[in-house]
C-alpha cells in the first residue's frame, strides 16, 4: 500500500485563458487595404510551482499583422494550465513543465487566437503546430550560452 504513494502522478487540474488582448490601431481604414498583411508570431512558455506538487504552466503567443508599415492588429494571448505532478524524478520535472504541459495547453490558445482574430473582422490566422521539445532545447542551449558568457571575465577572451 505504501508503494502506491510513491507512484508518479501527473494530472490536469484546470486549463484556462489567463490573458487575451486585441489592438486594432488603424481600424477601420486598414480594412480598405488590398495588400495581404505580413504576420509575425512570437512565443514564450513559463512554469512555476504554486503549491506542493501543483504547478502552473503558461504559453504566451503574440501575433502582429502589418500592411506595409501599419499595424492591422496585434493579439496577445496567454493560456494557463494547473497541473498536479508528484513523485516525478527531479531530472524529468523541467522537461515535463517545459514540453509536456505546453503541448497540452497550446491547442486551446491556438483556437482562442484564431477566434479573436476572426471576431475582429480579419481572416483567421491558423498558427502552426509547435514542437515544444525543440523549443525547450533551443531555450536551454541559449540559457547555457548566456550563463557561460556571463561567467567569462571581460578582457580574458
Amino acid at each position: 500500500m505504501a508503494d502506491e504513494n510513491l507512484q508518479p502522478v501527473f494530472q490536469i487540474q484546470r486549463i484556462y485563458l489567463k490573458d487575451l488582448s486585441l489592438e486594432q490601431p488603424n481600424s477601420p481604414a486598414i480594412f480598405l487595404e488590398q495588400e495581404a498583411p505580413t504576420i509575425e508570431v512570437s512565443l514564450d512558455v513559463g512554469a512555476e510551482a504554486i503549491a506542493d506538487g501543483i504547478y502552473e504552466s503558461t504559453v504566451t503567443i503574440t501575433v502582429t499583422a502589418k500592411v506595409k508599415d501599419k499595424v492591422a492588429f496585434l493579439v496577445e494571448g496567454k493560456q494557463g494550465g494547473i497541473f498536479e505532478a508528484r513523485n516525478i524524478p527531479a531530472d524529468q520535472m523541467d522537461p515535463l513543465l517545459g514540453i509536456g504541459c505546453p503541448n497540452i495547453i497550446y491547442p486551446y490558445l491556438r483556437s482562442n487566437i484564431a477566434d479573436v482574430i476572426t471576431r475582429a473582422g480579419f481572416p483567421p490566422v491558423h498558427l502552426a503546430e509547435i514542437n515544444f521539445e525543440v523549443f525547450y532545447q533551443q531555450r536551454s542551449q541559449a540559457l547555457a550560452e548566456q550563463a557561460a558568457t556571463a561567467g567569462t571575465p571581460i578582457g580574458n577572451q
